[in-house]
C-alpha cells in the first residue's frame, strides 16, 4: 500500500485528494482480482510491482525512488514473455505511463470518457502491436 501511495502521489497529480482517498479504499479488493509480481531489493523491501488478470496488465507501480532504473520494463517483459499479456489501460493524463507503454509496443486501441469506477478520468485501452502490424 506504501509503494503504491508514494507512486500514485508522484505520478498521477490530476487525481483529486478526495479520489485518491477513494482509490486507497478499493485497492485491497484490486489485488486480490489479481496474480501480483514484485521485484524487491536485497533488503527485502518492494521496489516495483504489477499486477495482471487473464491476458491484460491490471497495475504497475514503481517506487518514485526506483523509477528509471528498468524495473517497470523488466516486469513488463516479464508479463509480455511469460504471462503472454497484451493489454493495458492507461490513464489519459497519465503522459509519462503512455510513452512507455508505446515503448514497450503498445498502440491505442479505444478511449473512455471514464475510468473503471465511473470516475472523470479518460482511460485509453492499449493493446500489444502484432509483427507486421502497423
Amino acid at each position: 500500500m506504501e509503494l503504491w501511495a508514494n507512486s500514485v502521489s508522484d505520478s498521477h497529480d490530476f487525481v483529486s485528494e478526495k479520489d485518491f482517498d477513494y482509490y486507497r479504499a478499493v485497492l485491497p479488493k484490486y489485488l486480490l482480482d489479481v496474480n501480483l509480481y514484485g521485484l524487491v531489493d536485497n533488503n527485502n523491501k518492494l521496489k516495483a510491482f504489477i499486477g495482471v488478470s487473464n491476458d491484460k496488465i491490471e497495475l504497475l507501480f514503481v517506487h518514485p525512488k526506483q523509477t528509471r532504473k528498468g524495473y517497470g520494463k523488466f516486469l513488463v517483459n516479464y508479463a509480455i514473455n511469460e504471462l503472454k499479456i497484451k493489454k493495458v489501460d492507461v490513464n489519459e493524463q497519465n503522459i509519462n505511463a503512455l510513452r512507455f507503454y508505446e515503448k514497450m509496443g503498445f498502440k491505442i486501441a479505444n478511449r473512455s470518457e471514464l475510468d473503471g469506477e465511473g470516475l472523470p478520468y479518460p482511460i485509453l485501452y492499449l493493446e500489444l502491436s502484432s509483427p507486421g502490424r502497423p
